[in-house]
């Protein structure tokens, strides 16, 4: 068995990536391919946990791969495919059904957040949606995975069926245990309208995030708008804390401009937030409507997006078929 290093992202179809999502994963997965082998999967099956109009998701999985190329993804270095291109996703998923337990996922808090309180009329695949997380990273054997801290559950839960798939089938080390990767010094992107919730393109107001194919005026609009204070910006972090959409607005200037947040309260402390705003609108327009340009202009040739989904999709599908092969055999299926 190859030790050498794979990492595995999923990625949702859900259409109008933001800048959360920009700076806490796909920038780092731009890192990454330079450092190991990756692959990056747009999970349309994930995606229809929840009913998705067919048409949208379709355009959805294709901005998806545009927003990925556009932000620095080589499809010669990493392979980029969707979900349900490659069936053995959903084959290991079933068999690692079998393997996983009710009380594991039961202690699952994503699926009690998202179903709200009238669980029971969740659907079937938003509750085993974390097995099928587990059989996206296990069916290549990868040994490292990009999490923020909303899917670190879901990663313990992959070691947790991974380590009993191998003590089940007597096959110790056959799945690696995947370990996390969680970026050094990334702050969470929080709604510009409350510092306390992550930015999310399920808010209702389109002015809690920056999406990636704004415009220049709709930056400025937005960060205009965006919550911060009254009071000049202080000197120190501890007076922030109480704050959090100042903080919020602060920790996106250090992550766009690569400067500490210590050094961006010296160059910002005393002044105005209508300053602070300024400068902030200038570099995110810098970074981002470069981004945006480039996704609408991929989006114009959609043959080139779905080509790279059909190489990625056969290269993905020999791994996976050649340990399906072998799991079949564990399990005794012929």
């Amino acid at each position: 068995m190859s030790k050498k290093k794979l990492v595995f992202s999923g990625v949702q179809p859900t259409g109008n990536l933001h800048l959360g999502n920009y700076l806490g994963a796909m920038k780092n997965f731009v890192s990454l391919q330079k450092e190991m082998e990756c692959i990056y999967c747009v999970v349309d099956l994930h995606a229809i946990t929840t009913l998705q109009k067919p048409e949208q998701l379709r355009n959805n999985v294709l901005e998806t791969v545009a927003s990925f190329l556009a932000t620095g993804l080589d499809p010669n270095k990493s392979i980029i495919f969707n979900q349900s291109s490659v069936s053995g996703h959903a084959e290991l998923a079933w068999i690692l059904n079998c393997v996983s337990r009710i009380g594991w996922l039961n202690r699952m808090t994503q699926f009690k957040d998202k179903a709200g309180p009238d669980k029971e009329t969740a659907s079937v695949g938003l509750y085993i949606y974390p097995n099928l997380m587990a059989a996206d990273i296990l069916l290549y054997k990868a040994t490292h995975v990009p999490v923020g801290a909303d899917q670190k559950q879901h990663l313990e839960l992959s070691r947790d069926i991974a380590q009993k798939f191998n003590n089940d089938f007597n096959c110790k080390d056959f799945f690696p245990l995947p370990e996390p990767l969680i970026p050094k010094n990334v702050s969470r992107i929080m709604s510009l309208r409350d510092g306390t919730k992550k930015m999310s393109k399920s808010e209702d107001s389109d002015y809690s995030r920056i999406n990636l194919k704004d415009s220049a005026d709709d930056i400025n609009k937005k960060i205009k708008k965006a919550k911060s204070d009254s009071d000049p910006i202080p000197d120190n972090l501890k007076s922030l804390e109480k704050k959090p959409e100042a903080l919020n607005l602060l920790n996106i200037y250090s992550e766009i401009s690569k400067m500490s947040l210590e050094n961006v309260l010296k160059e910002m402390s005393g002044k105005e937030y209508s300053f602070l705003k300024s400068k902030l609108t200038e570099i995110l327009t810098s970074e981002i409507i470069p981004v945006g340009k480039q996704i609408k202009k991929l989006l114009e040739d959609r043959p080139h997006l779905e080509n790279v989904l059909k190489k990625g999709r056969e290269k993905a599908n020999i791994r996976a078929e050649e340990n399906l092969k072998i799991i079949r055999e564990k399990v005794g299926l012929i």
